[in-house]
C-alpha cells in the first residue's frame, strides 16, 4: 500500500512539473525607455587626449608638408621663368624646361598622395585607439544614469531627425573622459595651411569594433 502511494505521489509530482513547464511564463513588462544621443566622433576628437594626439600627428607631418610646399614653390618658379623667357629660348630649350616642370609635377602628385595616405592611416589608427576608450566611458555613463539606448548622431545615415538638447550627452562624455584620463587641455594649435594633409574620415560606427564586449 505504501509503495502504491509513493508511486502515485511521484506520478502526481511529475504531472505538476510537466504542466508547469508547459505553462508560458508571464511576460516581463519593460520599464520606460530612457534615450540619449551623442555625437560620438566629435566626443572623441574633442577630448583633451584626442586634441593632443591629433596635434602631435600634425606636427609629425610638418616636415613632409614643408617638403611638398618647397617642391610646389619650385614648380611655380620654373613655370614663371619659362613663361617669361619663352620667346628667347629655342624649341629644344623650351621642351627641356617644360619636361623638367612636368617631371616635378608628377613627383609632387606622387609625394602628396603618399603623404595623404600615410597621414590618413595614422589618423585612423589614432582615432580607433581613442574611440575604444571613450566608448567604455560612455557605456559606464549610460548604465549609471539608466539610459536604455544611446544613438550616435554623428553618423551620415543617422536615423535621428530631432533630439531635445537635454538628451545630448556629448559634452558629459567628453568631461567624464577628461576626468578619467587626467590629461589637461592642450594649448591652442594654429590652423593648418591649405597644403596640409586633411584628417582621415572617422569610422561611421556608433560602437568602435575594438570596444566590443
Amino acid at each position: 500500500m505504501k509503495r502504491s502511494l509513493a508511486i502515485i505521489v511521484m506520478l502526481a509530482s511529475g504531472f505538476v512539473l510537466s504542466a508547469a513547464a508547459q505553462t508560458p511564463a508571464a511576460p516581463v513588462t519593460p520599464g520606460p525607455a530612457k534615450i540619449a544621443v551623442i555625437a560620438f566622433q566629435v566626443a572623441v576628437a574633442q577630448t583633451n587626449e584626442g586634441q593632443r594626439n591629433f596635434a602631435d600627428l600634425q606636427k609629425k607631418y610638418d616636415p613632409r608638408r614643408q617638403q611638398l610646399k618647397t617642391l610646389s614653390d619650385d614648380i611655380d618658379n620654373l613655370t614663371k621663368q619659362l613663361q617669361a623667357q619663352g620667346d628667347k629660348l629655342n624649341p629644344a630649350e623650351q621642351q627641356s624646361k617644360a619636361t623638367a616642370i612636368d617631371t616635378k609635377k608628377k613627383q609632387l602628385d606622387r609625394d602628396a598622395q603618399d603623404a595623404q595616405n600615410d597621414f590618413s592611416q595614422e589618423m585612423q589608427d589614432v582615432y580607433n585607439a581613442l574611440a575604444s576608450k571613450v566608448y567604455d566611458v560612455m557605456q559606464a555613463y549610460a548604465e549609471l544614469h539608466g539610459y536604455t539606448l544611446v544613438l550616435d548622431v554623428s553618423q551620415q545615415q543617422s536615423p535621428v531627425l530631432y533630439a531635445a538638447t537635454a538628451t545630448n550627452i556629448t559634452k558629459d562624455i567628453i568631461d567624464a573622459y577628461n576626468a578619467k584620463s587626467g590629461i589637461p587641455a592642450p594649448p591652442a594649435q594654429p590652423a593648418a595651411g591649405v597644403d596640409a594633409p586633411k584628417p582621415a574620415p572617422r569610422p561611421a560606427t556608433a560602437r568602435p569594433p575594438a570596444a566590443a564586449h
